[in-house]
């Protein structure tokens, strides 16, 4: 059995979900972690029984008996983190959003590139029942001719910091990149245009927005300054679509789930749905995706990859599978989510190229 070692850079709130799922992979061994304080780092090596620890993860890169690098930062503090662990010769698995800009998130895409080692992010709504459903979907035809898709992430009153949880580092431009569309709209964006097969973003317009009331001392504590909602409109190449809806604090009930249509079918994503034309009658279907789950992990060898990203991530590195395109999803997702952003400062819909070419680092050091 190979021993996948792991360096684990950041030791908050993120690190424990991580960590707790490669507690169930025989093949992932955390050897060390790494974090700003002593006390930080030997509480998280403590709980989670890693033998080493470190404040300066320059350190740490140096051993040759790490294989790859958990990066569990702000988001903007993830390419420097990323690129040092490539230039050290590790491969790297980093939390989502890929970056806190595009033009970040490329650096870190073409640092792994001249690396030859991979990067992995993590976009968990790939591996959950209903997307791994889905894809079948799509692959089988199913769905015939993908040409639009809807992408809804929904919090009533749910924001960080400010609604009373998280730290205020997430509503924070200089730390988070965005608010609610990089938080919380990578994950439904990101497994969309997996679904979609990937299209190239070419035309993105929408709007921000911060208008909920919130406590107004915590709101200077904060210093606040991303938005709480996000909405907006993409055209891709092969004139397939996009619209989206990510929100942090809206006066709604409800909203009905990210879907993807097709000239054969048409798919609800959660709860999830199947809806198509059979015999020139409309058909709406639900499936057991539990027993299905069952089934596909018990049943085929390799299913236990697609379950989880840590698993998924180990078992690419070890060499059972081959490594989902996490970190080119991440990166259009980028491209989408920074396109909104500058059409709502401009007012106007704007071009992928005006993206990329206006996209500048917000890089931080650790």
């Amino acid at each position: 059995m190979k021993q996948i070692r792991i360096g684990l850079i950041g030791a908050g709130m993120i690190s424990n979900k991580h960590l707790q799922c490669f507690q169930d992979i025989p093949e992932a061994q955390v050897v060390a972690v790494c974090s700003r304080t002593q006390e930080s780092a030997e509480r998280c090596a403590a709980k989670w029984n890693i033998p080493s620890v470190y404040t300066d993860y320059q350190e740490m890169l140096k051993r040759d008996d790490i294989d790859a690098i958990d990066i569990c930062l702000h988001n903007n503090l993830h390419a420097s983190a990323a690129i040092a662990a490539f230039q050290a010769g590790k491969h790297v698995y980093c939390e989502k959003p890929l970056a806190g800009t595009y033009a970040d998130g490329l650096a870190m895409v073409e640092a792994a590139k001249d690396s030859g080692k991979s990067l992995h992010i993590q976009l968990g709504l790939l591996y959950e029942p209903n997307a791994r459903a889905a894809k079948r979907l799509v692959d089988s035809g199913a769905l015939g001719e993908i040409y639009h898709a809807r992408s809804v992430a929904f919090r009533r009153r749910n924001r960080p910091f400010v609604d009373g949880y998280g730290s205020a580092d997430f509503v924070q431009k200089k730390y988070a990149g965005g608010g609610a569309l990089y938080d919380f709209g990578v994950y439904d964006i990101s497994l969309l245009l997996y679904l979609m097969g990937l299209p190239a973003p070419r035309r993105m317009c929408g709007q921000l927005y911060q208008k909920i009331p919130m406590n107004e001392q915590r709101r200077l504590q904060s210093h606040y300054d991303v938005e709480e909602l996000g909405t907006g409109f993409v055209r891709f190449d092969k004139d397939l679509t996009m619209d989206l809806f990510e929100s942090w604090a809206v006066h709604l009930d409800s909203l009905a789930p990210s879907l993807l249509l097709g000239s054969l079918g048409g798919v609800k994503l959660d709860p999830f749905s199947f809806h198509t034309t059979i015999g020139d009658t409309e058909l709406d279907c639900t499936g057991d995706l539990e027993n299905m789950d069952f089934r596909w992990t018990h049943t085929e060898p390799k299913e236990y990859a697609y379950t989880s990203s840590e698993a998924h991530w180990i078992a690419a590195l070890t060499g059972e599978v081959e490594l989902l395109p996490t970190a080119e999803l991440a990166l259009q997702t980028m491209l989408i989510q920074e396109g909104i952003v500058l059409s709502s400062k401009l007012g106007r819909e704007v071009t992928a190229e005006e993206v990329m070419d206006a996209s500048q680092s917000l890089m931080m050091p650790l």
